[in-house]
């Protein structure tokens, strides 16, 4: 019996020590799976692994070095916030550009019906004005549309890079999910068939957040972009 309980012991130790090892170096593991599906050509592997695949002339690689990992509060609630705020002011501004447009317009009618020349020079003057204004609104609403599209294509990419860590392709309610981001930057070289080595950053991350009823969604590590090293 004595015996047996050792055996056990072992094994739970060695598992132990298998999970740790595996999850202290998650980047040698996914480096070394992403330049063999490299080397076979294995598309669909590569996408699965980073997301923004880089087909990459290596025989070879080398880890440098391995920036200390970084855990962020998930900024997706934030970015869609932002998203929310942002198309709500400029759906308020249309009105402005529509009531300075119309005004504008009916100056200009005034205008091209007016028949003396006092009332003409008064008109352009009017017009003018309105045209100045006009512009401001027109201008500003092109700001407010300008920022809209930024803070939608930021949440949309988190989204996205959060979704490939979870696995999904769709989850409702992610928005609205808390957690944590883990990433690390890790500095590989790469060694060509020319036998010529270049460097690049990798960027990798994993999610791990909860949804409104606390429902853990651990993710798995991922390759975000690969960035050569000028």
């Amino acid at each position: 019996m004595k015996h047996k309980n050792l055996w056990f012991l072992s094994l739970a130790l060695l598992a132990v020590l298998f999970y740790t090892a595996c999850s202290s170096n998650p980047e040698k593991t996914l480096l070394d799976k992403y330049f063999h599906a490299l080397s076979m050509n294995d598309n669909q592997t590569m996408a699965s692994i980073a997301v923004e695949p880089m087909a990459i002339e290596a025989v070879s690689f080398k880890i440098l070095s391995v920036s200390p990992e970084i855990v962020e509060p998930f900024s997706l609630p934030d970015l869609n916030q932002a998203e929310v705020e942002a198309k709500k002011k400029m759906d308020e501004h249309v009105g402005p550009v529509v009531e300075a447009k119309d005004a504008l317009d009916m100056a200009q009618e005034e205008l091209d019906n007016a028949r003396t020349s006092g009332s003409r020079a008064a008109l352009k003057k009017k017009v003018a004005e309105l045209q100045a204004k006009y512009d401001e609104e027109y201008n500003a609403h092109k700001e407010l549309q300008t920022q809209y599209s930024a803070s939608k294509e930021a949440a949309a990419q988190e989204e996205q890079v959060a979704l490939f860590s979870l696995g999904q392709k769709s989850l409702p309610g992610i928005r609205e999910m808390s957690g944590e981001v883990h990433s690390k930057t890790v500095q590989i070289s790469v060694k060509t068939k020319s036998g010529a080595e270049k460097e690049y950053n990798v960027l990798m991350k994993r999610y791990i957040l909860k949804d409104q009823t606390g429902n853990p969604n651990p993710g798995r590590w991922i390759i975000v972009k690969f960035e050569p090293v000028a």
